[in-house]
C-alpha cells in the first residue's frame, strides 16, 4: 500500500466517521466543529489530487465562513444542547422513505445499465491539456470558457436569493423604529453646544 493510499483511507476514513458524528451528537456545537473537521479532510483529499486551489478555497470559504457561521448562530440562538428522542423518532419514517427511493433509484440505474461498467472510461489525469499551467489557471481557463453560462446563471441566482433575505427581513413591524435616510439628510435641527466644567454636572429642566 502506498502512501498516497493510506493517506486517502485515513482522510476518507475521518470524513465519514465526522459526518456520522455531525448528526448524531447532542450537541450543535459539537456538530458544527465535527463539520469543519469533515471539511478540512476533504481539503486534504483535494491536496491528493493536486488540486490545491479547491483546498484553499474549500477552507477559505467553507471552514472559514459558513462552518464560522453556523457556530455563531449556535451558541447566539442558544439552542438546547439536548434532543428530544420523540422528535426523532416522528422523522424515521420520513427517512425510510427518501432512502428507499435512493436505493431503488440506484437499482434501476444498474439495471438499465445491465451492470455492463466497461464503457465508462477514467482520465488519469483530466487536465492534460493544460500543460505548463498552474492549478489555478487550469481551472479558470475551464471555467471561464466552457461553463461560463453556468458560473453566471450562479451568480444571478445567489443574487436573487440575497434579494430574497433582504426583502424578507425589511417587513414592517409596529413599535418598530426604521431609518429614513432621507428625512434625516432634510432635517435642519439646531445644535447647542455646552461647555461643562468637571464636576459641575448639568441641570435638568
Amino acid at each position: 500500500m502506498t502512501a498516497q493510499l493510506l493517506t486517502f483511507y485515513l482522510f476518507s476514513g475521518v470524513i465519514l466517521i465526522s459526518s456520522l458524528m455531525v448528526i448524531s451528537t447532542k450537541n450543535p456545537v459539537h456538530s458544527v466543529l465535527f463539520l469543519i473537521l469533515s471539511f478540512l479532510n476533504a481539503a486534504g483529499l483535494f491536496v491528493i489530487l493536486h488540486a490545491e486551489f479547491l483546498a484553499m478555497i474549500l477552507i477559505i470559504v467553507y471552514v472559514g465562513a459558513v462552518a464560522v457561521l453556523f457556530l455563531f448562530v449556535v451558541m447566539m440562538l442558544d439552542f438546547k444542547t439536548s434532543i428530544n428522542k420523540d422528535n426523532i423518532l416522528q422523522y424515521i419514517p420520513i427517512g425510510i422513505l427518501v432512502g428507499v427511493v435512493f436505493i431503488a433509484e440506484l437499482i434501476i440505474v444498474l439495471i438499465n445499465t445491465k451492470f455492463d461498467l466497461s464503457n465508462i472510461q477514467v482520465l488519469p489525469n483530466p487536465l492534460s491539456d493544460f500543460t505548463g499551467k498552474s492549478n489555478t489557471e487550469a481551472i479558470g481557463s475551464v471555467l471561464y470558457t466552457d461553463y461560463i453560462l453556468y458560473f453566471q446563471l450562479s451568480g444571478v441566482i445567489l443574487l436573487v436569493a440575497m434579494i430574497g433575505s433582504i426583502v424578507l427581513t425589511l417587513r414592517e413591524r409596529e413599535g418598530v423604529k426604521r431609518q429614513v435616510v432621507s428625512e434625516q439628510l432634510q432635517r435642519q435641527g439646531k445644535i447647542d453646544l455646552v461647555d461643562v466644567k468637571s464636576g459641575k454636572g448639568v441641570d435638568i429642566l
